[in-house]
């Protein structure tokens, strides 16, 4: 159930923590204008006006100085009464002007409690709200034109467009139950098989749209794995543009775990270097080697790095046999030093690179995007997440039950609670029904102050 209760005035600083130019305290609820015009010792504020104000504790000792403003209920971020003290960024001074806004009514808001209060309030649906932390920890344009998108409705449109059609065909259905075969004709049932087609047709698309922005807004990670000396060190190094990793002929240089991230195609991939399997040597880089196998099994592609100079070795087929079953290339390196990629294990892709000379880097970039199922960013006009591609898919289910249920001639009852229930899974994405379990889990994953 919601933790909202109606009355409740919160307050929480919105600025990041640490040393700014501007820190930003935002109160919401019944009493925010009063809470303010205390600590300001105002008279009373003008709506969306911007006030320049001294920031009073109890004593009438000045806290800071900024600017006030005001946005009354219901045209605010949350729907309710919200003040904004805009002063300087100092922990201290923030600290204490919220300290104040509490002993005067309001409590520290919790994770994500504005934006909470402001789908409660009917001010952003589910998927807009979810949007709006997509933005805030975007990594890349990519990602955060994506989220802008979805904060704007995109994503939500496109629902609530298939969700009404899905209605309307339901409603179409169950009043046809008050009527006969022969009353109704074959065009009747006609009407409902072309219906049915069109919005499998719809769903299908927006289903493959959701995919794509799941994964923007996800990312990628990509593992890179190996015996020791095969440069897997220097492909993190290329690849990343920067020395992350200590490079050194000794092997066994990788004890624990390297990441680095990186845009492929506008898609933020995370790669990961780890320490070379093998035998360890000693308690340290078996650790490493115990972490290595651990990260693979939340890679989404696997790098299987061998040496292009020495060839495909007993301890490449070992390591390949261990791999979990994921997406992966057995990448050559140091294909500067071999005249042509030697053959290696039957039915596995294979590419040329060298981290020394570049040879390669970008097939390899894009082979990456690739095994993650990315194409370019710019055919992702929303963000999405997990959950909205489970609910679509469930949708989808009960969409080919209710065409399937059409087909074979069931009684039309049948065919409505199907589409019923594709409905259900719809709204649970904008929120309208369902989703009271989820509102913790969702909201505590924002920022406080927002």
């Amino acid at each position: 159930m919601s933790r909202y209760r109606q009355g409740d005035n919160i307050v929480a600083i919105a600025t990041p923590p640490g040393v700014g130019g501007v820190g930003i305290l935002r109160i919401s609820g019944p009493d925010a204008l009063g809470i303010a015009l205390e600590i300001t010792r105002s008279r009373t504020l003008r709506p969306r006006h911007a006030h320049f104000r001294r920031f009073h504790e109890a004593d009438g000792a000045v806290i800071d100085h900024g600017i006030c403003l005001y946005f009354p209920a219901p045209a605010s971020y949350t729907g309710e009464d919200v003040v904004e003290l805009q002063g300087h960024g100092s922990p201290a001074a923030l600290a204490a002007l919220m300290a104040r806004a509490i002993a005067l009514g309001a409590r520290a808001a919790r994770a994500g409690e504005f934006s909470e209060r402001a789908f409660l309030n009917g001010r952003l649906d589910l998927a807009q709200a979810e949007a709006v932390t997509d933005l805030i920890h975007a990594r890349s344009a990519a990602q955060a034109r994506a989220a802008a998108a979805s904060l704007e409705g995109v994503f939500s449109t496109a629902v609530t467009g298939i969700h009404d059609a899905l209605l309307t065909l339901r409603a179409w259905i169950e009043a046809g139950l008050d009527f006969s075969e022969e009353e109704l004709g074959a065009e009747y049932e006609e009407t409902i098989a072309r219906q049915l087609g069109a919005l499998a047709a719809a769903l299908d698309d927006l289903l493959a749209t959701t995919r794509h922005g799941a994964r923007l807004a996800m990312g990628g990670r990509v593992v890179l794995v190996g015996r020791p000396n095969v440069g897997k060190s220097s492909l993190l190094n290329a690849l990343a543009q920067r020395d992350t990793a200590i490079v050194t002929a000794i092997p066994g240089t990788t004890r624990d775990l390297l990441r680095e991230e990186i845009l492929i195609h506008g898609l933020p991939v995370e790669l990961v270097d780890t320490a070379g399997l093998r035998q360890a040597g000693d308690a340290v880089e078996a650790e490493g080697i115990a972490r290595a196998h651990k990260i693979l099994e939340s890679a989404q592609f696997v790098l299987l790095v061998a040496d292009a100079a020495s060839g495909w070795q007993a301890e490449d087929s070992e390591i390949l046999a261990a791999l979990p079953a994921r997406p992966r290339l057995v990448l050559w390196n140091k294909a500067d030093l071999a005249p042509r990629p030697p053959p290696g294990p039957e039915g596995e892709k294979s590419l040329a690179v060298s981290a020394r000379s570049g040879a390669g880097l970008e097939e390899l970039r894009a082979a990456m995007a690739g095994g993650l199922g990315w194409t370019d960013s710019a055919a992702t006009p929303f963000s999405a997440r997990r959950r909205h591609v489970e609910a679509l898919e469930n949708c989808h289910r009960q969409l080919q039950q209710a065409k399937g249920l059409h087909q074979r001639q069931a009684p039309a009852e049948l065919v409505a609670e199907a589409l019923r229930l594709a409905g259900s899974h719809l709204a649970e994405i904008t929120g309208q029904v369902g989703v009271e379990d989820l509102l913790g889990k969702i909201f505590g994953s924002f920022c406080i102050g927002k």
